[in-house]
This record gives C-alpha cells, sequence and structure tokens, in this order.
C-alpha cells in the first residue's frame, strides 16, 4: 500500500485549483493499492490559495506564500496529520509530487519564486522519511516501474 499525493490521482487539489494526473499512479488508487492525501488541505488551506515556497530564515525552515504570509503553522499541521494517515493504515511507501514545498522529494523550489531548484525536501516528505518511510517522486516511481525496452 502507498500513500501518494492526491493531486497524482487526478483530484484537483494544487494551489492553483488543479491536478498533476499521472495514470500510473490513478490506477494504484483505483485498485485500491493506494490512498491518496493533500497535506496542505489536510493543514487547512483552501484550493485555491496562493503559492507557497519553503525559505530558511536564520537556520529556520518556513514556509511563506507569495504575497509574504507564513503558513508554516498550516504545513506543520498538514505533515503531521499525513503522518498519522501514514501509521494508522501502516503505510511505508510513499509517491509524492515533485517540487511541492509539502510533498517535494529530492529538490524544491528555492524560496524566491523564480522557479529555481534546491536540494531538499517538502514538509510532508521530511516528516515521512524521519519516521522511516520510503518515499518517491512520481518521475522516480514511473522510471522504477516502467520495464526496459527491448
Amino acid at each position: 500500500m502507498y500513500l501518494v499525493s492526491a493531486c497524482l490521482a487526478g483530484i484537483d487539489c494544487r494551489y492553483d485549483g488543479r491536478d498533476s494526473a499521472n495514470e500510473k499512479i490513478r490506477e494504484l488508487v483505483q485498485q485500491g493499492k493506494a490512498i491518496p492525501v493533500c497535506p496542505e488541505q489536510l493543514g487547512g488551506l483552501t484550493t485555491p490559495r496562493i503559492s507557497c515556497e519553503i525559505v530558511n530564515q536564520s537556520g529556520d525552515k518556513k514556509i511563506i506564500n507569495k504575497e509574504g504570509a507564513d503558513r508554516t503553522a498550516e504545513f506543520t499541521l498538514g505533515a503531521e496529520r499525513t503522518l498519522a494517515i501514514a501509521k494508522a493504515l501502516g503505510i511505508n511507501r510513499a509517491i509524492m509530487k515533485s517540487k511541492s514545498p509539502s510533498c517535494g522529494c529530492g529538490l524544491i523550489y528555492d524560496g524566491t519564486f523564480t522557479g529555481n531548484l534546491v536540494p531538499g525536501n517538502g514538509m510532508a516528505t521530511d516528516l515521512l522519511i524521519r519516521h522511516g518511510i520510503e518515499v518517491c517522486t512520481e518521475k522516480e516511481y514511473q522510471d522504477i516501474t516502467v520495464p526496459p525496452s527491448r
């Protein structure tokens, strides 16, 4: 069983009110092999919402929206609720949306809202990893599950 970013399952929950549907991940959900979650909605943020990025301020990670409002509390709550769902269901693998301030895995936007990427994880992904849950992005999952060409 996987935990997956809800937007990858075709649920319109991204900051812009759209999805990031991935057919293989949608199939996992339809087959009952994955549970979709949106950490940002679980934290109380609306859809659509103003885009957010992680910024490091004096060594502290904060999540700030494009208008400068601090949304760290909502992202923290969403991460905690995401972890609680994974634990309650005994899930130890997750497929999360790349680059997201919640779900990003390996690379996230740098906090300048200019499209620059830096090494790092989103808030929910970071918490899942710290609790022993294996996390990959939709691209990594796609690469793993696509058989090699002959």
